[in-house]
């Protein structure tokens, strides 16, 4: 082997190995979670479309994203659309039956829906669309709450509206 070759390969192999050493070191925990298994949804989808109880399955470790066919046929199903928007903001438009849920306003509403809502319920989140954290915030604390299957709609109001899909108006 030509010397000068030989050094560039012991580097990039020295250089991968603080890398994968830096990366574990980092992400100690998530890569334990995902080896006990405790990164999947704890209620696994039947080819029925309804939602059962997986024994295996620990918990949700994070909201599941959702593309726009997908929460087509969840709304179809049953799911409940949940708007992590302000009131104002859903008043002027949201996705058919949508349950008004401002992330700034969690406190005051965690009451209501905890009521009105099984923790068994499928949910899909939503926001103003790609780059809006709120829904995926609002997700993570839903699950912490104990609920079972939280999903994100990335796309949002903006992706729904613009399809072309039924929108309803007025307030909560």
């Amino acid at each position: 082997m030509i010397p000068g070759i030989r050094t560039m390969v012991i580097e990039a192999g020295v250089i991968f190995a603080i890398g994968v050493v830096l990366g574990l070191s980092f992400n100690a925990q998530l890569v334990l979670d995902a080896f006990a298994g405790r990164l999947s949804s704890a209620v696994a989808p039947s080819s029925g479309g309804e939602a059962v109880q997986s024994s295996t399955l620990e918990f949700q470790a994070f909201p599941l994203p959702v593309v726009l066919e997908e929460v087509r046929e969840l709304m179809a199903e049953g799911s409940l659309a949940v708007d992590a928007r302000a009131t104002e903001v859903y008043g002027e438009g949201h996705l058919p039956k949508a349950f008004a849920f401002p992330l700034g306003e969690y406190d005051q509403v965690l009451p209501e829906f905890l009521e009105k809502v099984s923790k068994e319920s499928t949910l899909i989140l939503y926001c103003s669309g790609f780059g809006c954290p709120d829904s995926f915030d609002l997700g993570e604390r839903l699950l912490a709450e104990g609920y079972l299957d939280v999903r994100v709609y990335e796309g949002g109001f903006p992706e729904w509206r613009d399809a072309g899909l039924p929108v309803e108006e007025g307030a909560p």
